[in-house]
């Protein structure tokens, strides 16, 4: 097992989620939403929604690209096989209203296959829920943000893909 490429970025979850997807593929899909809200992360082979149980301390986003697909660590708090369809070869990672955290150029289009995997995201969760019942009128904006930057436990979330073949559309 070999590491081809590597991308990392901070993203805001937004309503609870991130969300990746192929640079072309803009409409969501509401029932993978649904879906991720039930089971931390699911998608429709074009998106893929990463669910947070905290709306506003950002989260650490990785995506690794392995020659062969390789199992998640055993101390991840869970993790779930998925599978991205890129016909760009761009992955966008997206917040909802903030718009674009990064991007990722692969190496080649095509179909991606692996596993997510998380941790952190009940902690962040527990930080998030202690610090609102903190706040009163006298923190500034300020202070909440420095709050949230303080979160001991990050939230991360790491998607380790393979790539399996040809996108459906190259095979047209």
């Amino acid at each position: 097992m070999q590491l081809v490429a590597e991308y990392s970025v901070t993203a805001r979850p937004d309503r609870g989620i991130v969300e990746v997807y192929d640079a072309d593929a803009y409409l969501g899909d509401e029932q993978a939403l649904q879906a991720a809200r039930d089971h931390v992360v699911a998608g429709n082979g074009y998106h893929l929604y990463l669910h947070s149980l905290q709306p506003d301390i950002p989260v650490h986003i990785t995506i690794r690209l392995w020659d062969t697909p390789v199992p998640p660590p055993a101390d991840a708090d869970g993790h779930t096989t998925i599978t991205l369809d890129s016909e760009t070869g761009i992955l966008v990672i997206n917040q909802f209203t903030l718009g674009p955290a990064g991007e990722m150029t692969l190496p080649q289009p095509g179909v991606y296959e692996g596993t997510a995997w998380w941790s952190g995201r009940q902690a962040s969760a527990d930080y998030y829920t202690e610090t609102l019942q903190q706040i009163d009128e006298h923190w500034e904006p300020e202070r909440i943000t420095q709050a949230w930057a303080n979160c001991p436990t990050p939230e991360r979330y790491v998607l380790d893909l393979a790539r399996t073949g040809p996108s459906a559309e190259e095979d047209d």
